[in-house]
């Protein structure tokens, strides 16, 4: 047995990122699979108090010798942190894996990294695999590009990486991402639907619990995993634009819901004033031309990929954000029940 994989077996995840929408599903997951989770925090006291049943370690994922140290003895280190709002990503982004490769160089842990579509200029559309030429158009895209060659260079010098790529995130204790800040609204029944895209256009979504489910499958074939391995997810295909909010009517039972139009005008307005507007714009292709990520790979080693029907999904989604009555009648309130669950550092990632 190799020392990753006794290491593994001691079941010790450092997870940067457990208060975020993806970090704090897989966090979630990985408790049920016997991992001691262990978080760090830069106010890890207040996250002790609220969260009690991980390890909660005080530290900055941008302090190297914070992440190094709480790495220690750790199996798998979740790297599930980015800049909230996509502020900074040039300072920060890279400087977090720079420490958390040195944090698994240090404690011979296994990396798994959340990916994203921005790797993908639109050369690479409308199907892409893992394979696919990487060639972004966008800042965010060269950075996540650079981001997966520093991965891929310390897999090259024995280091575990994981990378798992999927579409725009929705479910349960997520609530910064395109589908609570630009599809619905929450804290209040829905009086309409946003519509970023174009109808016709597919767009690609991904449920949280989904992809929680869908790591902790992966790990458990670690064996069969090559030192620098990547997947992609193929989620709910929404393949005409549509699709979501029809689904999201029916879970509402309301048919008469409109979908209004995306304020992209209000966007390029204010964009000169307002950082996060910018960034979106920049995004905004990823709305305009169809892009579906291939998932052959992930299926050929797990059989399947794991999928909670839209509809079901949909309902819990939109009751934690308090966008469904109660059977009294009454919205069911966000705020209360966000208390229980993480809150989301993945801005409309």
């Amino acid at each position: 047995m190799t020392e990753t994989n006794e290491r593994e077996l001691h079941k010790v995840a450092l997870v940067l990122g457990a208060t975020g929408g993806i970090g704090g599903a897989l966090a979630a997951r990985l408790k049920t699979e016997g991992y001691e989770i262990r978080a760090l925090h830069r106010r890890a006291g207040a996250m002790r108090a609220r969260l009690p049943h991980y390890q909660w370690v005080q530290g900055d994922a941008m302090e190297r010798a914070d992440v190094v140290a709480a790495a220690t003895g750790a199996a798998l280190i979740v790297h599930a942190v980015n800049p909230p709002g996509y502020r900074n990503w040039a300072q920060l982004v890279l400087p977090m894996i720079n420490n958390t490769i040195a944090a698994a160089k240090a404690s011979g842990a296994r990396i798994l990294m959340p990916g994203t579509v921005y790797n993908y200029g639109p050369d690479a559309f409308p199907l892409v695999d893992e394979d696919s030429p990487q060639n972004p158009v966008t800042r965010k895209g060269k950075i996540r590009v650079e981001l997966e060659a520093r991965l891929e260079k310390a897999a090259g010098q024995g280091v575990p990486v994981l990378i798992v790529r999927a579409g725009d995130f929705f479910g349960p204790g997520s609530g910064n991402n395109w589908f609570a800040q630009g599809i619905v609204k929450p804290g209040k029944p829905l009086i309409s639907i946003g519509r970023p895209g174009r109808d016709g256009v597919g767009h690609q979504w991904a449920y949280l619990p989904d992809v929680a489910e869908t790591m902790a499958r992966l790990l458990g074939e670690a064996d069969r995993l090559p030192l620098f391995a990547r997947f992609h997810m193929d989620g709910f295909y929404d393949d005409d634009g549509r699709q979501m909010a029809e689904a999201i009517r029916r879970v509402c039972g309301r048919p008469d819901l409109e979908a209004k139009a995306f304020p992209w005008w209000l966007m390029r307005l204010a964009s000169p004033f307002v950082p996060l507007f910018r960034e979106l714009l920049e995004m905004r292709y990823l709305w305009r031309v169809p892009l579906r990520m291939d998932n052959a790979r992930l299926v050929a080693l797990l059989g399947e990929e794991p999928h909670t029907p839209i509809d079901e999904a949909l309902r819990t989604t939109l009751g934690q954000l308090g966008c469904l009555p109660d059977p009294a009648g009454a919205t069911v309130d966000a705020v209360s029940r966000d208390s229980a669950a993480p809150t989301s550092r993945h801005a409309l990632s």
